[in-house]
């Protein structure tokens, strides 16, 4: 491995939305450096699931189902 072209890997604090802390190691500041997220696991949608619904007033798929109702002797 070659010298002196890799980053620092050190101890750092992450500091999550809900305020929890935890210790890591990462290239990221520097040593004792604090990383505090704005979106974490526990708040993002993406891993909560969130609250999407689908809602259809009308539009396309009530269109759809309306052209096509008889072909599938619905």
């Amino acid at each position: 491995m070659k010298q002196d072209i890799h980053p620092d890997y050190h101890t750092i604090k992450v500091v999550m939305t809900d305020g929890t802390e935890y210790m890591t190691r990462s290239t990221y500041g520097e040593e004792g450096a604090e990383l505090r997220l704005e979106i974490d696991p526990t708040s993002h949608p993406a891993w909560t699931g969130g609250q999407q619904t689908l809602l259809d007033r009308g539009g396309r798929l009530s269109r759809f189902k309306s052209k096509y109702a008889g072909i599938l002797g619905n």
